[in-house]
């Protein structure tokens, strides 16, 4: 594998399924910036990595149950391969499972302050413990549910970090107004008409007094909180809450396991 370009941030995915990317990260303005090299992306098929010729990837699971692991053997030989030879600081591998820590915005901050990440994507039921041990990877969740794989919570991970790197959303102000960037959530949003259907503009966002418009805003933003995301509020309350992204996050493969759920699919 080629060392990335440098100052180029990048994501290299290994994955049973390329040819589900760039996917949606191909569109938009994720798209515009990969076009113009403002990120890159490396989708790399596991299955390349196999030893046979039916090119295996999956063995049953040891103790028995149902369905297959992905192998050690082979995901850390794609491992290996995607390796820019890096610390896991500077180049971190990520395995997408409801397990890890959850992802957040001062993760994605933390990932776009990096050289560029590793994904690897889960299926069947999951990846074989001794090569996340083995290879330093940390476990990163997007939340309580269940997906078929990890290339969708891939994607996901990967927007959200790209869209930190300078110059891909054009304006860095939009990045510092949105939800969690405080760590509350971001204030109601309104445009053209004035009035529609009867529902008015608040006045003062109409009336040009900035400092009432961002007292207004940050109220806000602390209603919509409380209501909706009151353990954000109570963080926030008590202090522990991390809105810079400063927290140590080496923890995160240490997270519990939510009940019943696989473990390869975020």
């Amino acid at each position: 594998m080629k060392a990335p370009a440098p100052g180029v941030w990048t994501a290299r995915v290994l994955t049973l399924f390329p040819q589900m990317f760039p996917g949606p990260l191909g569109m938009s303005l994720t798209g515009r910036a990969l076009e113009r090299g403002l990120w890159a992306l490396e989708p790399i098929d596991i299955r390349d990595f196999a030893f046979d010729r039916h090119r295996s990837v999956d063995a049953p699971p040891a103790g028995g149950g149902p369905g297959m692991v992905m192998r050690p053997d082979v995901v850390a030989a794609a491992i290996d391969h995607a390796d820019a030879g890096l610390s896991r600081e500077e180049w971190p591998i990520i395995y997408l499972s409801p397990r890890g820590r959850r992802f957040d915005q001062a993760m994605a901050r933390r990932l776009a302050a990096c050289r560029g990440a590793t994904l690897l994507c889960g299926r069947f039921e999951g990846v074989d413990q001794r090569v996340l041990d083995a290879r330093g990877v940390e476990e990163v969740s997007l939340g309580d549910f269940v997906l078929t794989g990890g290339e969708i919570p891939a994607m996901a991970l990967i927007d959200a970090t790209v869209r930190l790197i300078p110059r891909v959303l054009g304006n860095a102000e939009s990045t510092q107004e949105e939800s969690f960037s405080s760590g509350l959530l971001e204030h109601p949003q309104y445009t053209r008409p004035t009035e529609w259907e009867g529902r008015a503009i608040p006045e003062v966002l109409l009336s040009g007094h900035h400092a009432k418009i961002a007292a207004w805003r940050r109220a806000q933003s602390e209603r919509l909180t409380k209501e909706r995301r009151p353990d954000l509020w109570r963080a926030l309350s008590e202090g522990s809450a991390d809105p810079e992204g400063e927290a140590e996050l080496s923890d995160a493969k240490t997270s519990a396991a939510t009940g019943g759920q696989k473990k390869d699919e975020r």
